[in-house]
């Protein structure tokens, strides 16, 4: 891996490891639902333009209506689950939690008739994520949080048929594109909820929710698709999606820095446990070798 592919890497890999830690500081004072407004209409202000320039909006146009279900089931609904789940769980739970997406992608791919026929490895990954998973939920949360354990379950359920609505419905097109649009929709959405819900707000939330929201549209959301493009180049789409398996490492550390959040041994445990099971289950039977365009909804599910 060159420097300049290593440099991508790390940033990526930070960029969409902390917002967890960012998403826990902001719902301590706005709503998920305004979070998520803040969040997509500043990152749309950002990309639209990019992708308007580019000429990738207007190949979408034919299939808006995949475009609406992807935003959904990608943008809209998960990360305002995100939040309310944030409001009761730690951060660093709620990214290790993510981290069994590639496992929710395999149950999708089985239910689809995608699914190749798996390896031994690919199995032991599955069975190891599963007792992962277990681990996190059984032993390192609360009985009282298992609603928002449920919310979480719900987001990676999200996460993983995003990318499967890429590789078939929005197919080559263009992924600059696909992001932009589905951010505009989602923010165009979230609008009218907001303001029925919570209404216009009375004032401004304090300095560090500014910034973390700031931070989750500029950062981890605008400039990371953009270092996700540029790594993909670098190292192509197989290779980039190793990065999915550096971001619930940065969430734990993160949370337990900035936040004083535990790292219990059950979270160790569960760490080694799913991200160990996910590697296994993407690199021992895949549904396909993905494209980029593909690749955009695979990684996304890092992107809290």
């Amino acid at each position: 891996m060159s420097r300049r592919a290593a440099a991508l890497f790390l940033a990526l890999g930070v960029a969409w490891g902390i917002p967890y830690l960012l998403i826990k500081v902001s719902v301590d004072e706005i709503s998920p639902a305004q979070l998520v407004l803040a969040r997509t209409g500043l990152a749309a202000l950002i990309l639209m333009p990019i992708a308007l320039a580019r000429g990738a909006v207007r190949p979408l146009l034919p299939r808006w209506h995949w475009l609406l279900v992807f935003a959904a089931v990608e943008i809209a609904v998960p990360w305002v689950l995100l939040g309310s789940a944030e409001t009761r769980l730690p951060s660093s739970t709620t990214g290790l939690l993510i981290a069994a997406v590639p496992l929710a992608g395999l149950a999708i791919a089985f239910a689809t008739g995608r699914a190749e026929r798996l390896t031994p490895a690919a199995w032991a990954g599955l069975a190891l994520g599963i007792v992962g998973v277990t681990a996190l939920v059984g032993l390192d949360v609360g009985g009282s949080d298992l609603g928002a354990v449920g919310e979480v379950g719900v987001v990676v359920v999200g996460y993983a048929a995003g990318p499967a609505i890429l590789s078939r419905a929005l197919e080559g097109l263009p992924g600059i594109g696909i992001m932009a649009t589905a951010l505009t929709l989602t923010a165009l959405a979230y609008l009218p909820i907001v303001l029925v819900s919570d209404g216009v707000p009375g004032s401004l939330p304090s300095g560090k929710v500014i910034w973390s929201v700031v931070t989750l549209a500029a950062v981890c959301t605008a400039a990371a698709f953009m270092l996700l493009f540029a790594l993909v180049n670098e190292v192509g789409p197989v290779r980039a999606t190793t990065i999915t398996y550096l971001n619930p490492a940065v969430a734990v550390v993160a949370g337990a820095l900035v936040l004083d959040e535990p790292v219990t041994v059950w979270t160790v445990i569960g760490f080694a446990l799913v991200v160990t099971g996910s590697y296994l289950v993407n690199r021992g039977g895949r549904p396909a070798r993905p494209d980029q365009t593909e690749l955009v909804g695979e990684t996304a599910s890092s992107c809290a």
